[in-house]
């Protein structure tokens, strides 16, 4: 890594009083220490530092320390972290992971505590963290505010586990981040009365302009399956101060070719003023949750960018604590070799245990939509071979599966719409927010075969079809990678691909599938436990009603 500069001469953009001016930063220690204006002529403009406010670094299948390798290069210096997906498998252990292994980088992560582990009571997890364990993590100056409260009906029919880690939060004046799509009205006004202070699921304009007027922060999402950019991003001119932008689950082959750089280059793009737009990306996070990270003024620390305009936004160089990180797309971060944990038992299947007998009538089928974590509901005869009811490719209508990755257990299915596989199967232990094994395709051999080596490997992603297949190890619980992220990358790439010549026309097959199994998103999904109703929040059978 590069030794800590001293002074550096640039534009500098002043976002708390919307000026820009040549000038230079004097630095000392990791901190700024002087700004002083000048009578010059610079080419370069410096910046504050990004942030993502909102992200699981789970998803992008690298451990904090590998994650911090790619977001440097694009200009990215702190993140607002939910391990929630690492809490789902190992507890307050796994959220302890995160934290120690981020610190072997620069990069500032910033980790909350867990809200719902698990999202609810519906599935199998492997782990649980209650009040108690919350209230441990909340304790701790590490953790920087509860995380998304995903059980939104809990919070409004006053759920006593989830009115205590609100209480929690609030005893130690931590924010309370929020997860809340669609909900509108008297509910709405309720969850946020009880505290509850950001939301970044909102599926319109005026859904979200609702929640800002009733206090809350809007994070503008642009993730690799749910994105809410273009319905949200006209909010800035009137509201740019209660505006923040995220990631949130981001895999590595989107994360390679950008992060919150490619919202701010969009917004840019737009027409929008560049100081609301810099805002929206570094300031408001800064301010909403506390985060000691620099903001170009005397006595911040010394995080921040040289960039070429702010038009095209390309990131030249990147500096935390004074020191450079990134410089022209390459990492100065060398890569650090993670410990690998786990919590995987599985056994190996046979194809019998994908069997569904056929009983009568219609079948309740999942409709994924491309780019959304929400689904529709569908009916449809079935396709029957022998008594049984099996994938109907013609009519796109896929067997799904959900085996529980933490104890032996019969395994779910269901059929789902929209994932286009001709031949095949694709699987993945990247299942939300439980992370079992979730798996859909033709047959049920290629269903077998792709969920086993998935068990063989305690983790991964796989892509099969018949003879061929393409595996991406997870080993590190069974979400992330110890493998350095161009070698991860080039693998989702290459499994991801597959998937599409197998027939997939979505833009992220492997993200899509991981949110099938999530059921406080609604309308239908499909857990280890069965198929179910996110509306009405019950278990339905596969069959009729």
């Amino acid at each position: 890594m590069s030794k800590e500069i001293t002074t550096i001469s640039g534009n500098i953009v002043d976002l708390f009083n919307s000026r820009i001016y040549p000038g230079s930063l004097k630095l000392k220690e990791g901190k700024i220490q002087e700004i002083v204006e000048e009578n010059k002529s610079y080419s370069t403009f410096i910046i504050p530092g990004l942030i993502d406010s909102h992200v699981h670094i789970e998803s992008s299948l690298l451990p904090p320390s590998e994650f911090a390798r790619i977001a440097v290069i694009h200009g990215t210096v702190a993140t607002v972290s939910d391990p929630h997906e690492i809490a789902n498998v190992l507890g307050v252990a796994g959220v302890y992971y995160m934290i120690e292994n981020a610190k072997s980088v620069p990069l500032k992560f910033y980790f909350g505590a867990p809200s719902c582990v698990p999202a609810t009571n519906l599935e199998t997890s492997g782990a649980f963290l209650g009040r108690a364990e919350v209230e441990e993590l909340l304790q701790s100056k590490e953790i920087k505010y509860l995380a998304e409260v995903m059980n939104f009906p809990g919070v409004i029919n006053n759920d006593s586990e989830v009115t205590a880690k609100i209480s929690a939060a609030k005893k130690y004046f931590k924010p309370i981040d929020g997860h809340a799509p669609g909900l509108r009205g008297k509910d709405l006004a309720k969850y946020i009365s009880s505290g509850i202070s950001t939301d970044h699921e909102c599926l319109s304009k005026e859904e979200a302009e609702e929640k800002i007027k009733l206090g809350m922060k809007i994070i503008i999402r642009e993730g690799s399956a749910a994105k809410n950019f273009e319905e949200l991003i006209s909010l800035v001119p009137e509201y740019c101060e209660s505006l923040m932008f995220c990631s949130d689950d981001q895999h590595p082959d989107d994360l390679i070719t950008g992060h919150i750089n490619l919202l701010v280059k969009k917004a840019l793009n737009y027409g929008i003023d560049p100081f609301k737009v810099l805002r929206i990306a570094s300031v408001n996070p800064v301010l909403h949750y506390g985060l000691e990270v620099g903001l170009l003024r005397n006595g911040d620390p010394a995080d921040f960018l040289v960039i070429d305009n702010l038009k095209d936004f390309n990131v030249l160089q990147t500096y935390i604590n004074g020191k450079l990180v990134a410089e022209k797309g390459k990492a100065l971060i060398p890569r650090a070799e993670p410990k690998v944990v786990n919590n995987f038992q599985a056994q190996k299947k046979t194809g019998d245990d994908f069997l569904l007998p056929y009983q009568s009538g219609k079948i309740n089928i999942i409709e994924a939509i491309d780019g959304q974590l929400i689904t529709n509901w569908l009916k449809s005869y079935p396709r029957i071979l022998n008594g049984y009811v099996v994938s109907d490719p013609e009519n796109d209508i896929l067997k799904v599966a959900v085996v529980n990755r933490y104890q032996e257990a019969k395994v779910a299915l269901g059929f789902i719409k929209n994932f286009g596989l001709k031949t095949g199967a694709i699987a993945s232990s990247i299942a939300h927010d439980s992370h079992n094994i979730i798996a859909v395709g033709v047959k049920d051999e290629d269903i077998c075969n792709a969920v086993n080596l998935i068990i063989e490997n305690k983790g991964g992603i796989s892509t099969v079809a018949g003879g061929q297949k393409i595996f991406l190890p997870l080993p590190i619980a069974g979400l992330m990678s110890n493998e350095g992220y161009q070698e991860v990358a080039r693998k989702y790439i290459a499994a991801n691909q597959m998937a599409k010549e197998l027939g997939s026309p979505l833009k992220s097959p492997f993200m899509t599938l991981s949110f099938m199994s999530l059921p406080v998103i609604p309308k239908l999904k499909l857990c280890d436990r069965g198929l179910f109703d996110g509306e009405k929040f019950k278990f339905i059978d596969v069959f009729g009603e």
